[in-house]
């Protein structure tokens, strides 16, 4: 997959599935001394699903070290860059992909020099323990004992689409579409298979990093890079506090978060 934007750390069900969640927010260093905006800023942060895990840890070491508050619209990452572009409140987007970005870059919508890199996602094969499923390879899932497969709609989530991708490339697409089960977004994918509403879900492994269930890595000869993409909304009224929640995000604190919930950090690809 290209990209024009370079690999450094500078730093809902559409209404019914995409969902606020009050978090905290990031500051530009990570020293609890540094100077505090005003207790009354709340960033709108609109990120991909699979950061889901991630927000909710990383938001009240933003709160303590920052002061900084955000709420946290999750949902497909292109679902939610048509909100932008229709005008939705937002200071930060946070994209499973860089085609996104990139696009409202070429409406102008966001800050110039704000789109960055922070991260790689990568897909796997999900199952729950009590499954009894064997899913090894990706070939396992043409399997008599594999009856239904969620994934994330590949018209507008990047996970979906790396998943259409991988099953395309294994010859599997078209045999397996009898099984699969389409999900507005990853978390909704993720969702379907922890219910048990369906044998496998092809999801992100930052969601099943540090859970239950057993998974396994699909081979990423299979699709794409997921090359998960930020930047600051041009239209923001709190610019100054987007750019503290970028830098503690890309900082430290959030590389380690970023990291325990399985995301490839640019300098390792």
């Amino acid at each position: 997959m290209r990209t024009r934007f370079a690999l450094v750390f500078a730093g809902t069900l559409l209404a019914a599935w995409s969902f606020v969640v009050s978090c905290g927010g990031g500051a530009p260093t990570e020293s609890p001394q540094a100077s505090r905006p005003s207790p009354s800023v709340e960033l709108v942060v609109s990120a991909a699903s699979d950061l889901s895990p991630v927000l909710a840890e990383l938001g009240p070491l933003l709160k303590e070290s920052a002061g900084i508050t955000f709420a946290a619209n999750l949902g497909s990452t292109g679902q939610l860059m048509e909100q932008i572009v229709a005008g939705a409140r937002v200071d930060v987007f946070l994209a499973a992909s860089s085609t996104a970005v990139e696009q409202l870059d070429d409406k102008g919508l966001l800050v110039p020099g704000s789109a960055r890199l922070y991260a790689r996602g990568r897909l796997v094969m999900w199952t729950r323990e009590d499954a009894g499923l064997k899913v090894d390879t990706i070939a396992d899932l043409a399997g008599p004992d594999v009856k239904r497969i969620s994934i994330a709609n590949p018209d507008h989530a990047p996970y979906g689409e790396a998943a259409r991708e991988a099953l395309e490339s294994a010859g599997l697409w078209d045999r397996l579409q009898d099984k699969i089960v389409p999900a507005e977004n990853v978390r909704q994918a993720f969702q379907f298979a922890e219910s048990g509403n369906v044998d496998v879900g092809l999801v992100a492994l930052s969601l099943v990093a540090t859970g239950g269930g057993t998974y396994t890595l699909v081979s990423e000869e299979l699709y794409g890079p997921i090359h998960q993409t930020l930047a600051i909304i041009a239209t923001s009224t709190h610019q100054e506090q987007a750019a503290q929640f970028v830098a503690f995000l890309t900082g430290s604190r959030g590389r380690e978060i970023l990291l325990k919930h399985g995301f490839v950090l640019p300098e390792e690809d």
